[in-house]
């Protein structure tokens, strides 16, 4: 418990100071926050050109998809925020030698590199999921508790794989020059998850749940949110997400044991 509660204090310290140092330039935070708000917009805006044409895809009415939709913008927001300017800086960092200060820190090297930085501008992603969720109960009707907890869970298990699968690209970083390229694959594959996982074939269906877990964080929840969910289903999303995590952590501690400094 007293790990737990060391790293929460370095993770909301270091989150606060990098919310103050954007505070400092402010006119690049308002130009920030207002292409935000576009990113936001474009990102919502195919959900109702879609169903102006049909009232259900897939099995799904639009308060229905709305959730789905609303779970991607919650992924955005944390990944897009909060996840990959982190885990993006350590590419520079191990490039330019940067990343031995980290190293000399008496912290998890894990932990510092994944709360360092902030992108206050998608804030607008999780403030829209959260209205996009308040019009999916006003339309269909708010779930269960027991289908609330259980979309929570899934909801969990898919945060943990998608930074478990980010962990895992960055790590390659140590090894290879560039991986940006994979960095941008991972945000092209991951955009399909604000679709119900209905609409797609089977193998993709699989390589969105067990290779790029998106679904497990949008779909996922989504039905669990309307009562389709079982214990098979739990049971494969907490194992994909053990899986993801175990295996980042093992590559992250290999990565930095054949990490030997720009400067050696």
């Amino acid at each position: 418990m007293s790990r737990l509660t060391r790293a929460t204090q370095i993770g909301s310290a270091l989150i606060r100071t990098s919310l103050l140092t954007a505070m400092q330039y402010r006119s690049d935070l308002a130009f920030d926050a207002f292409a935000g708000l576009l990113r936001t917009i474009a990102t919502s805006a195919p959900l109702l050109l879609v169903f102006q044409r049909d009232q259900t895809i897939a099995g799904w009415t639009l308060p229905e998809a709305a959730w789905v939709m609303s779970l991607y913008l919650l992924m955005q927001g944390i990944l897009g925020g909060l996840v990959e300017p982190n885990l993006g800086e350590v590419v520079e960092s191990v490039r330019s030698g940067n990343f031995d200060l980290v190293l000399m820190k008496p912290a998890d090297a894990q932990l510092l590199v994944s709360v360092r930085t902030v992108a206050p501008s998608h804030i607008w992603d999780v403030l829209a999921s959260i209205l996009l969720a308040g019009w999916a109960v006003s339309q269909g009707g708010a779930p269960t508790p027991v289908n609330a907890l259980v979309a929570f869970g899934l909801l969990i298990c898919g945060l943990a794989s998608m930074y478990a699968l980010w962990l895992m690209a960055i790590s390659l970083s140590f090894w290879f020059v560039r991986v940006d390229n994979l960095r941008f694959l991972l945000w092209s594959a991951a955009d399909a998850g604000r679709w119900p996982i209905q609409v797609f074939s089977g193998w993709a269906r699989t390589v969105l749940t067990f290779v790029i877990p998106v679904a497990l964080l949008t779909s996922f929840p989504a039905m669990a949110l309307r009562g389709q969910w079982d214990l098979s289903a739990l049971a494969t999303a907490a194992g994909v997400a053990v899986t993801f995590v175990v295996a980042s952590r093992l590559a992250w501690t290999r990565a930095l044991a054949s990490y030997t400094s720009a400067s050696s």
